[in-house]
């Protein structure tokens, strides 16, 4: 059953397989047998590759059973199709176009096995890559809220510096009426007198000033400090929303552009395995010599080929023999008397008619 099974996968004619000895059918049974562990390897490949894509075991299953069985049925009609000459050159041309699709099929199989082979160290590599991600996703959001805090800090540095020389200011007349109170500067008498007053006056006015400067100053410090938190908590929520699409970057291109960042040679030695089985099926009809199956196959398709061609030279001359027969037919007709009598009686009868019919729709019109 299991020999028959892997002559199916091979497509040979099982009528003509049958009617040869045991060697020649086990040769098309290890193709066949080739050719359906390749689908089997093409049909995990397709459902982790899938699965990968959409993140869902049955659906990567399915989609997975249904590429392996497209694998299969392009193996199986590569080998099929490939015929045994006596011209190796002719055989090479015959194969080469199947052999170019062998190989590409051979990527497509080795690629995702390939995938989950380096996945350790494929999952390194993109977790570096999504860490400066990471990274440069702050700078950018940092660069769009930054121009807006910084010019609110300098605003609020201002209103300080306001205040800063508003104080100093006081404290200069501060000094200065207490000096003029020690006698130090001024009129330089000891002594509270009327400049002194004047003075302290004027300190007593700025401070005031003072006061009401820090107190409205620092209203606008504190509003101007809740809208710099404000854009400060916008820049981490900015920064929290699109952390769900760094983390999510790990599909099927990611992979493959993170497995092209590995050792070459590991990865194209993998390939290198792929493409052997892949190609092994034609490899080894192109070396084989030509067996008793390839004989009884030829002889067949001779035998069919002449058999038609025979068909059509028949029906060739057949036809040939009715154009012939049928122009004697006709030829003799023209020459009967009879024929030509009531042919000519029924075309009268029938001008006749039509005479009529043109008269009464003549009348009509008038």
């Amino acid at each position: 059953m299991l020999k028959n099974f892997f002559l199916t996968c091979s497509g040979v004619d099982k009528n003509l397989i049958n009617e040869c000895a045991n060697g020649e059918q086990n040769k098309y049974v290890g193709i066949g047998a080739t050719v359906f562990f390749t689908a089997i390897m093409a049909t995990i490949a397709g459902s982790y590759a899938l699965y990968t894509v959409f993140d869902n075991l049955y659906a990567a299953i399915f989609f997975g059973l249904i590429w392996g069985l497209l694998i299969f049925n392009l193996d199986r009609f590569i080998v099929s199709t490939i015929k045994k000459s006596d011209s190796k050159w002719k055989e090479v041309a015959q194969a080469t176009p199947r052999i170019i699709l062998a190989i590409i099929i051979a990527v497509v199989i080795s690629k995702p096995l390939e995938l989950k082979l380096f996945e350790k160290e494929i999952n390194q590599v993109l977790l570096s890559e999504k860490n400066q991600m990471t990274l440069n996703n702050k700078t950018e959001i940092a660069q769009q809220f930054s121009p807006e805090i910084a010019k609110i800090n300098s605003e609020i540095n201002n209103l300080k510096q306001e205040i800063s020389n508003k104080e100093i200011e006081t404290d200069a007349l501060y000094e200065t009426y207490i000096a003029e109170a020690e006698g130090r500067k001024g009129t330089k008498k000891l002594g509270k007198g009327p400049v002194y007053a004047e003075k302290r006056a004027k300190h007593d006015a700025s401070l005031l000033a003072l006061n009401q400067l820090k107190k409205e100053n620092q209203v606008k410090i504190n509003q101007k400090e809740k809208a710099i938190l404000t854009l400060q908590e916008n820049q981490k929520l900015a920064e929290k929303a699109s952390q769900p699409i760094i983390s999510n970057f790990d599909g099927l291109m990611a992979r493959i552009n993170a497995l092209g960042k590995l050792p070459f040679f590991t990865s194209f030695f993998i390939f290198l395995l792929f493409l052997a089985i892949e190609t092994s099926p034609i490899i080894a009809k192109l070396l084989a010599p030509k067996g008793e199956y390839d004989f009884k196959l030829e002889e067949r398709e001779s035998a069919i080929k002449t058999w038609v061609k025979q068909q059509v030279q028949q029906r060739e001359k057949m036809l040939q023999a009715d154009i012939s027969i049928d122009n004697s037919v006709y030829k003799d007709l023209t020459q009967d008397e009879e024929l030509v009598s009531y042919k000519e009686k029924m075309a009268r009868e029938l001008m006749k008619i039509q005479a009529e019919a043109f008269y009464k729709k003549q009348q009509k019109m008038l």
